[in-house]
């Protein structure tokens, strides 16, 4: 009887935490660039229950019973945001559909070939420094300017050239353009900038490798053969004018959050009628 306790005790555990990354994402729908996440579930061991009893027990197995499950981890949605036109001149999307020779990626951004190999759509993501001047990701392109001319975000850290250097300019941004490769040029005559300053886009093999840390920002965790700017023929495009939306879906997460939400109180009436089997075992098959 007590497994059956640990095992609804578990579900609402796992639906809890499932509730919690739902309503993070709710949460964001309105954040630029923001990627939402999917709860992913996992069952415990199971365990194979034996037949038993009598002078000659028969020989056998009754079947596998599950012991629980857990929230094993937090998948990120890479999926491409819709694009919100805002004439911003400091406001930048990034349009990203990096192909992978032989992939035919679904609509997870994933592929497994017929060996089983896994192989994840790559994405690409503007770069900044923060405070320690260490590089992050971000898909947030709702940039400034600061008094000085340096490009930052609306958090005040420091966007990225592709010198790894800040951006700065010494001309008002409405008379600067962004071609689709990240250039930035003067926006009357299509001439590069003194310098020729260009943003730092970096593309990510495999954007699982992607650690949030708060504000829209990521650090990477993976190998550096994994991460790179990108290159021409990468399939990646600055938008300038625009920003990226949150890729969550406002509808399906209401009836994601409505499921987490029953199968929460499920679980929380099969405890109830564990407790109450187990109180009258106590308190009055026990006085027999």
């Amino acid at each position: 009887m007590l497994r059956g306790l640990y095992t609804a005790a578990s579900g609402m555990l796992a639906q809890q935490r499932r509730h919690d990354t739902i309503t993070n994402n709710i949460a964001n729908l309105n954040t630029p660039g923001f990627k939402g996440s999917n709860a992913i579930t996992r069952t415990f061991p199971e365990m194979l229950i034996s037949a038993m009893g009598g002078a000659n027990p028969p020989e056998g197995s009754l079947g596998k019973l599950s012991t629980g499950v857990f929230t094993e981890e937090n998948l990120m949605s890479m999926i491409q945001g819709d694009l919100k036109e805002t004439y911003r001149s400091q406001d930048l999307a990034l349009i990203s559909d990096i192909l992978v020779d032989g992939a035919t990626f679904d609509e997870s951004g994933k592929y497994v070939d017929e060996n089983g190999e896994v192989t994840y759509k790559p994405q690409a993501f503007f770069t900044v420094a923060n405070a320690f001047g260490e590089e992050r990701y971000t898909r947030d392109g709702s940039f400034k300017t600061a008094p000085d001319g340096t490009l930052i975000t609306s958090d005040g850290l420091e966007v990225s050239g592709a010198n790894g250097q800040p951006i700065v300019v010494n001309v008002p941004w409405e008379e600067i353009g962004i071609s689709a490769d990240g250039r930035l040029l003067n926006a009357v005559t299509g001439l590069p900038l003194d310098g020729e300053p260009q943003l730092r886009i970096m593309r990510v093999d495999n954007p699982n490798l992607l650690v949030r840390e708060g504000d829209g920002r990521f650090r990477y965790a993976g190998e550096p053969a994994g991460i790179r700017q990108i290159a021409a023929g990468d399939r990646v495009q600055v938008r300038q004018g625009y920003l990226e939306r949150s890729n969550v879906d406002s509808a399906q997460s209401a009836v994601d959050l409505m499921a987490a939400l029953r199968a929460y109180e499920a679980n929380q009436k099969v405890i109830q009628t564990y407790d109450r089997s187990l109180d009258k075992a106590v308190n009055e098959i026990g006085r027999v």
